[in-house]
């Protein structure tokens, strides 16, 4: 069987979380700190910089941020900036892992779909190599790759080739 995203229970967890609001160029993430929460974007953008480079702009509501940190106990990989007037709904990482499995289930299916997209690209990458395609084919599709690699909060499938927008029933 498999596992279903329900949206309605989702959207009912997001109901409940508490909303943090950040002003123009206020610092949501910091590369290297540990927040111990996940964002889901509500309304507003924020932009992601990795080493100094801008690697994502955001502004999908449903949009998850912080999920791998989260997930996996380690710092957060990028710093991450409003861009706007931007709100959150924030689940805490202890209440997230325990007590809502609607939400953690809504995050697996993001990571879940994001590496499948991933894996489609590198088999398009291996395929434009052994068919020796000139380098800026190839180039543009690693690009694709390393921004949905890079990139550890939310991602538009839709714009990634993915045939399921999983933030459509959040838009406003």
């Amino acid at each position: 069987m498999p596992l279903i995203l329900d949206s309605t229970a989702f959207q009912t967890r997001l109901a409940a979380l508490p909303i943090v609001t950040y002003q123009v160029g206020e610092t949501v993430l910091g590369a290297g700190t540990t927040s111990g929460r996940l964002f889901v974007l509500k309304t507003g953008a924020v932009e992601v910089m990795r080493d100094g480079t801008q690697i994502a702009e955001i502004s999908e509501p449903g949009a998850v941020i912080g999920e791998l940190s989260l997930l996996l106990d380690k710092p957060h990989t990028a710093d991450v900036r409003a861009l706007e007037v931007t709100e959150f709904y924030v689940a805490d990482s202890a209440s997230l892992l325990t007590e809502d499995p609607a939400t953690l289930l809504y995050v697996t299916v993001l990571l879940a779909r994001r590496l499948d997209v991933t894996n489609q690209a590198l088999i398009a990458v291996r395929r434009q190599l052994q068919t020796g395609q000139p380098r800026n084919l190839i180039s543009r599709t690693v690009e694709k790759a390393e921004e949905l690699l890079n990139y550890s909060g939310g991602i538009n499938l839709v714009y990634a080739g993915y045939p399921y927008d999983p933030h459509e029933f959040l838009a406003q």
